[in-house]
């Protein structure tokens, strides 16, 4: 009669092995997890040495694998995962966009197929036909069209494309480091946002978008000092300011009347 063998079996064949993966199915070794506690059993275990529990001595692939990770990340730690893997994929396919030869425009509202559209109807636009800056535009501007008209799930989606693109166009003009600004503080990315602000008022201490940008990013920051320097110096040189004939200020309207209100509200309360 041939001796049994001894040492682990293999978890999907059953047979004797050693190593790292059966010399008999090829399945892999050492990789089986508990699926009440998600802790790892060695191979040919019938029970977890964590918990006690009983485990099957095969199908310990896929499935297993899942349960075990989902034990592990579980709770309220799982969306926050299936959201940040989510996002990754969504980056990563925007980046592949960016970089392989134009193909048939993607339906508009697809914010994968690297084209971004200009309204209801419109055309989809291929960013891979524009240059770094003007793809950067396109995408602040669908963010802030899908923010104001209360879509947030379509703003959340294009944000951090929208941030990426404005960081690949870099160096950035005064006006992109503005709109880098605002995107960042819609991410909540508050330190980047203020950061971005005060990139504006190196180059340009009296930019009342750069000033705007800086108080507001600093209130939601909770630095009411620095907020309060920065409305000071918005009520110090508003008026001469404001005539000033610059392009973002065109743009911003809204914004540059805003800002002077905005900063008499706030000193107020001081």
């Amino acid at each position: 009669m041939t001796p049994k063998a001894r040492g682990p079996l293999c978890p999907q064949c059953d047979k004797p092995c050693t190593g790292n993966f059966c010399q008999h199915c090829g399945a892999t070794l050492g990789g089986r997890f508990c699926n009440e506690c998600g802790g790892k059993v060695a191979a040919g275990a019938a029970f977890c040495n964590q918990c006690g529990q009983k485990v099957a001595g095969g199908g310990t692939g896929g499935s297993g694998h899942r349960a075990a990770a989902v034990a592990v990340v579980g709770g309220q730690n799982l969306p926050w995962w299936i959201a940040g893997a989510s996002m990754f994929v969504l980056i990563f396919i925007v980046g592949l966009q960016m970089v392989r030869p134009a193909g048939p425009a993607a339906p508009e509202g697809n914010p994968a197929a690297g084209a971004v559209g200009g309204g209801a109807g419109a055309a989809a636009i291929d960013l891979t036909q524009m240059t770094p800056i003007e793809a950067a535009g396109r995408l602040f501007n669908r963010v802030m069209q899908s923010a104001s008209s209360g879509d947030s799930t379509e703003a959340q989606a294009f944000l951090p494309m929208a941030i990426a693109a404005y960081q690949r166009a870099r160096p950035l003009d005064l006006d992109g480091l503005f709109h880098l600004s605002l995107l960042n503080r819609t991410a909540m990315n508050l330190e980047a946002a203020l950061a971005n602000a005060l990139e504006i008022i190196e180059q340009d201490p009296n930019h009342l978008l750069g000033l705007a940008a800086a108080a507001e990013a600093a209130v939601e920051l909770g630095s009411m000092d620095e907020a309060e320097k920065h409305y000071r110096r918005v009520m110090e040189i508003y008026d001469g300011e404001r005539g000033r004939s610059l392009d973002e200020y065109g743009q911003h309207v809204p914004t540059i009347d805003a800002v002077k209100s905005d900063a008499e509200a706030f000193l107020a309360s001081r």
